[in-house]
């Protein structure tokens, strides 16, 4: 409670400020670019105040309500060196500046893009590390800003993916994390990057200090080695700026949820080659689960600095600190659905799932010349997470039984994580004869250090009925569980990669790359009971080659095709000792990309097919049963077809919808039976969302509203059923499809702003699940209303 009555204090403190000025003169001009062309979204302000705008697409602004005197106006944009003038303001008049002219170039390129209200499919994702525009890139991208993030009040990862066609949430086991995947494929902490850098997505990531989230979807192994088929996301945090000033927030949800937030930033010295920005946020909520609750702390510093006129240095750090209720949801009984209410809660209520996050980053950047640029990357994370509680309903052969009684057990795991990373890449264009290239040249290295203590569990701790939880007696100590093994898992990555866009023509591009790619992956084992320690090592090396065409008809439309190869690390031994060797993915993707109505409308239709032919399954040979024991023998195909529209607002209108088909299935296996689908993976998904906003009726002028709606269609859960076992109990079961439908207002008034929004406008209701055991309801429709003050 600290926290939420300092900022509320810090509310009060800066709308009293910002109230005791007299602001009676107006100010207009133009900013120009040296061509002499219009320049959008340059930041405009008054130095050492807190008022502040940015130029629309003609490069016009307008400052009003100013107090008069002599000032310093500041215009910033990108990397470019900020431009200043002096003007003087006079009370009740209106002050008309000539053109204001950018007469540099940029001095450095990166994450700090501003790319304000482009097309689509004229960005480029900072996740893609070379600087292609998605029209000329053979694979499908996608992004969303913070304009959208705010209309929406994202507040997990499940509410930004919404956007995503082709990617969407697989479960939230223990409701402590949300599991990703795409085109039938889980994201692991190797899928998820914040800044370029992964991380561990075992944890909520925070959602209000991000600036933009970034899909690239398929192969992306060649730019970070052993990735999932599926593709990658990116998390941009908001970036320090040379302009003063920030906005604080206050959020309430249903079900006792707040949420103060801060975001401060300005400049740091006089020439501005300093900068810094703070993003902080508490969050205190309960939740429509009976005895279930969450607090969290996030705090987001970073630095930027201006190393004479071709460096950039940024410096981020990150904590987070989540502590939750452990709910591993209402459980199943043989494979099918309980019908029980959805705020039912099966665990012990001092179950909690805590989690500490910390990270640092260093990006520094330098400008070779105008073609070339080098980028590197360092980072360190720590991640510390202990889950203690209840266990998962049907775990440990405690199955709820038909009558609704299951005897409840104790589980516990602590994880502790040192993550370290150092990546170097070169870009540049250049010319041989008519010929263009854009290449980028790199190499990166990083290391996983992982401790990961598992405690012995209590198979008995007391019983409960699933229909009435207060049929028995429940428990409400806490025993002591004592540990049963540690296990250290120090993981080495080390890769090289190219990669060249060859432009034979405006009309036929080619992008070709391949990595190589070293993986030491060493494992000790330490058990208590007997003082042993077991060890481990393997050693892979895969090289994955790239290769996509682009033809281009007319600068609008764009068709391509690629192949990509990655590979994925095995566990375990074949039948001679040996460790296993990895498994290859092939990828095939196809498509076209159009932009629409002068760049207003982007249009794209993509189809992929990806197979795993060397799936690593347990070995039958010689009757084999041990499951470390594998081979090369199952195959996995997912096939698909993913759609997008999105518009730049017009006439206060923006449109982004989506539809996705996904089909992922054995199509060879030994052990589980050829055709069966994958688990979690839905064939249907479709998103729509359009917002509006009030220009044209002067009454209705700072009122916004906006309508989300999301289909996500049926997919399976439970266990894949095995040929091996005669009357194989395991099975799967249907999840239904559902509808959810998010409604939202806002309206904006100089410098304060609120928003409004139901979400589960029809209370939809379906589960994300985890095999049989991990059944967590979504939830039912819920009020937000989300209070800004701009300074």
């Amino acid at each position: 409670m600290k926290n939420f009555y300092f900022l509320s204090s810090l509310i009060y403190i800066l709308t009293l400020n910002h109230s005791l000025h007299a602001q009676t003169a107006s100010l207009r001009g133009t900013v120009l670019a040296k061509d002499g062309q219009a320049m959008a979204f340059v930041s405009i302000g008054l130095q050492n105040t807190a008022f502040g705008t940015l130029t629309n697409e003609q490069g016009k602004f307008v400052l009003t309500q100013l107090p008069a005197g002599k000032f310093q106006l500041v215009c910033r944009f990108q990397s470019y060196r900020p431009v200043m003038k002096s003007v003087e303001l006079k009370e009740g008049e209106t002050l008309e500046l000539e053109p204001i002219a950018f007469l540099d170039d940029a001095i450095t390129l990166g994450e700090l893009e501003i790319h304000g209200r482009q097309n689509d499919n004229h960005k480029t994702v900072s996740v893609g590390k070379a600087d292609i525009k998605a029209m000329d890139l053979p694979q499908s991208v996608a992004s969303i800003d913070k304009e959208l993030l705010d209309r929406q009040q994202t507040l997990t990862m499940s509410d930004a993916l919404k956007n995503f066609n082709g990617v969407y949430l697989m479960g939230t086991t223990g409701g402590g994390q949300q599991e990703i995947a795409a085109r039938g494929f889980a994201f692991s902490s190797s899928n998820t990057f914040k800044n370029g850098v992964r991380y561990n997505n075992s944890v909520l990531p925070e959602m209000s200090a991000l600036e933009k989230v970034e899909v690239l979807k398929g192969s992306a192994a060649i730019l970070f080695g052993n990735v999932a088929a599926g593709g990658v996301i990116n998390l941009i945090t908001k970036k320090p700026t040379f302009t003063k000033g920030g906005e604080i927030s206050m959020r309430f949800d249903s079900y006792r949820f707040y949420k103060p937030s801060v975001d401060v930033y300005g400049t740091l010295n006089e020439n501005s080659s300093a900068a810094y920005r703070v993003n902080m946020s508490y969050e205190n909520a309960g939740s429509f689960r009976n005895e279930v609750s969450s607090k969290r702390t996030y705090i987001n510093p970073s630095l930027a600095f201006l190393i004479g006129k071709k460096t950039k240095l940024v410096l981020e750090g990150d904590f987070l600190d989540d502590y939750r209720t452990s709910d591993f949801g209402v459980g199943s009984i043989n494979y099918t659905l309980i019908d029980v209410p959805r705020n039912t809660f099966l665990g012990a209520s001092w179950s909690y799932y805590a989690t500490q996050q910390k990270s640092a980053t260093a990006t520094l950047t330098h400008r070779l010349n105008r073609a070339w640029q080098i980028q590197s990357i360092s980072a360190v994370q720590s991640f510390q997470n202990d889950l203690f509680g209840t266990a998962r309903p049907n775990a440990n052969n405690q199955f709820i039984r038909n009558n609704g009684n299951w005897v409840r057990g104790l589980q516990r795991t602590q994880v502790n994580e040192e993550y370290y990373i150092t990546q170097l890449d070169l870009t540049g264009k250049f010319n041989t004869g008519f010929i263009k290239h854009q290449v980028l040249l790199g190499a990166d290295l990083d290391f996983y250090h992982t401790i990961t203590t598992a405690y012995n569990p209590l198979n008995r701790y007391d019983s409960i009925n699933v229909f009435d939880v207060n049929r028995f007696t429940q428990r409400n100590d806490i025993p002591v569980l004592n540990k049963r093994i540690d296990s250290k898992s120090p993981i080495q990555r080390t890769g090289v990669y190219f990669q060249d866009l060859i432009e034979w023509s405006p009309k036929i591009k080619l992008l070709i790359g391949v990595r190589g790619s070293y993986l030491e992956t060493k494992s000790r084992v330490f058990t208590y009971a007997t003082k042993t320690m077991a060890y481990n090592s393997q050693y892979d090396f895969a090289t994955t080659p790239r290769i996509g065409l682009v033809l281009q008809p007319s600068k609008k439309v764009s068709l391509f095709g690629s192949y990509a190869n990655s590979f994925t690390p095995n566990t375990g031994t074949d039948v001679d000792g040996n460790a296993l060797k990895p498994s290859y993915i092939n990828q095939i993707e196809g498509g076209v990309k159009t932009i629409l109505f002068k760049d207003v409308l982007s249009a794209n239709v993509t189809v992929y097919q990806i197979v795993n032919s060397n799936l690593a399954q347990t070995s039958l040979v010689n009757g084999n049963t041990n499951a470390n024991i594998k081979e090369l023998a199952g195959e996995v195909t997912s096939k698909g077809l993913e759609a997008d529209i999105s518009t730049k607002s017009i006439y206060g209108f923006m449109m982004v919808a989506g539809y996705s088909y996904n089909q992922t299935k054995y199509t060879k296996s030994n052990t589980y039976i050829e055709g069966s689908l994958l688990r979690y993976n839905p064939n249907h998904t479709a998103n729509a969302s359009v917002y509006y906003t009030f220009n044209q009726i002067k009454w209705l002028r700072g009122f916004n509203t906006g309508l989300s709606v999301l289909y996500f269609g049926e997919r399976q859960a439970g266990r894949s059923t095995r040929v091996t076992v005669a009357n194989d109990p395991y099975k799967l079961f249907t999840l239904p499809a559902y509808t959810q439908v998010d409604l939202s207002i806002g309206y904006s008034y100089q410098n304060m702003s609120v928003r409004a929004k139901v979400s589960n406008l029809l209370d939809a209701l379906s589960y994300n699940v985890h095999d049989d055991n991990s059944v967590n309801p979504i939830a039912p429709r819920q009020f937000a209303t989300t209070l800004t003050l701009k300074f």
